[in-house]
């Protein structure tokens, strides 16, 4: 692997930080807000393993991409055009089918938040779920239209710190008051058995983030270089601060359900208008009432920023890889705003099928991320393994077991779900 030979310096680590830190603001959305939230409720600490396992396992194909773009000066896109234009097509394709279910997947579970946050003001106007998706995916396409965004996602970063600290206060709370009380009655469910596979897989999908984000993170690395000068070290340092950040975020919302809600004996509700009730009543029970509707609002404006970076992210990955395949210098913020209304419109599109099932919408989107993760991980791996990029070592290792271990799930899933097995 080539590495720029320069000194790094805490200064310097600091300057450099920014595309690690975005990505973690995409990451904490439905995966840790809900998924984590509801294997602690449901299942205690017992998907600790599983959390842990799949951020560890995703972590290189992750890190390859921020590599390959400080190495090379390169985005993964111009990378998988240089390795031959198959790979291109293939990261296109699934590229623009995970933008739309994303995109509606981020804007429902925001829907949802916005709905319960009317209730609890009292406001009397009965406002759907289908309904609140598309104002809050019809709003988020104005403002990236307007070039608004860039307030707004510095206005996330802040939001997604104060749900951090809110998060792990009311962790430290509640294990200090020694959790819930356990029902008397309370039977201990157990995850290991094939019944609970679609929920392993759908909390698996999410964590930390869609892999192909690694994609749009190298085209956050290149803009960063762009304006600032950044060392192969300093670059990387950023990228662990932010994935390792987000993993570890992610057992802490694990705690608040296991410490908050399981044993409680309380049925826990699908990732709709309820559940979000429910979340927010994990938060009281540590902290108090009164800051029911802060952390409404804090969850609020943190899925809102997802939302927003998702939509921005997969238009601008599924712009400049229209580019790259055309062979053009650049494209054009026509061609951009095309791409952020039709994936707007397709993602209102699929909230419409789904209703207000949010549930299912939300566990539709991570299992398709899953299933989808074994050829992303791939296309990443393969950029690395040959030439001046190679990887070598315990981090290729990782690689190849990560590859099994998702491979294998993703497998078994499908297996399961054509009746081949269970």
């Amino acid at each position: 692997m080539t590495q720029q030979i320069e000194q790094s310096t805490w200064k310097s680590k600091f300057a450099a930080m920014g595309p690690g830190i975005l990505m973690a603001s995409a990451a904490v959305g439905g995966s840790h807000i809900v998924a984590s939230t509801q294997a602690g409720a449901i299942y205690g600490w017992q998907l600790a393993i599983i959390i842990i396992l799949a951020n560890l396992f995703k972590y290189p194909f992750f890190r390859f991409g921020v590599q390959y773009t400080l190495s090379s000066g390169k985005s993964l896109l111009e990378g998988y055009k240089d390795k031959g234009g198959i790979y291109l097509v293939i990261f296109f394709i699934l590229n623009v089918l995970a933008g739309m279910i994303n995109t509606a997947a981020v804007g429902i579970v925001t829907a949802a938040i916005l709905k319960f946050i009317f209730s609890a003001l009292g406001v009397s106007f009965d406002l759907s779920i289908p309904m609140a998706g598309t104002i809050v995916i019809v709003v988020t396409w104005g403002i990236l239209l307007l070039g608004k965004y860039r307030f707004l996602d510095s206005l996330s970063k802040w939001i997604m710190i104060a749900l951090t600290i809110s998060t792990v206060t009311a962790v430290v709370i509640a294990a200090l008051k020694g959790g819930i009380p356990v029902a008397p009655d309370f039977i201990e469910p157990s995850p290991w058995n094939l019944a609970a596979l679609g929920f392993i897989v759908a909390l698996m999908g999410w964590m930390p983030a869609p892999i192909e984000i690694s994609a749009i993170n190298s085209m956050w690395v290149i803009a960063k270089k762009r304006f600032s000068k950044i060392s192969y070290q300093d670059g990387i340092f950023d990228f662990n601060v932010g994935y390792i950040g987000t993993a570890i975020l992610a057992i802490v919302f694990l705690a608040l359900g296991a410490l908050v809600q399981y044993g409680s004996g309380e049925q826990v509700e699908q990732a709709g208008v309820k559940y979000i009730a429910q979340l927010i009543k994990m938060y009281a029970f540590a902290i108090g009432d009164w800051s029911k509707l802060l952390i409404a609002f804090i969850a609020f404006m943190c899925m809102f920023g997802t939302t927003i970076t998702v939509i921005d992210g997969y238009s601008r990955a599924n712009a400049e890889t229209l580019r790259i395949l055309t062979g053009r210098k650049a494209h054009s913020q026509a061609e951009l705003a095309i791409w952020l209304t039709l994936t707007s419109a397709i993602g209102i599109l699929i909230i419409s099928v789904f209703m207000s099932d949010v549930a299912a919408m939300l566990k539709f989107a991570m299992i398709s991320s899953f299933v989808s993760t074994p050829i992303f991980a791939w296309l990443n791996f393969s950029l690395v393994l040959k030439g001046e990029h190679r990887v070598t070592g315990g981090l290729f290792w990782l690689a190849v077991v990560g590859l099994i271990y998702l491979t294998a799930f993703a497998l078994l899933f499908l297996a399961q779900q054509f009746g081949i097995i269970g």
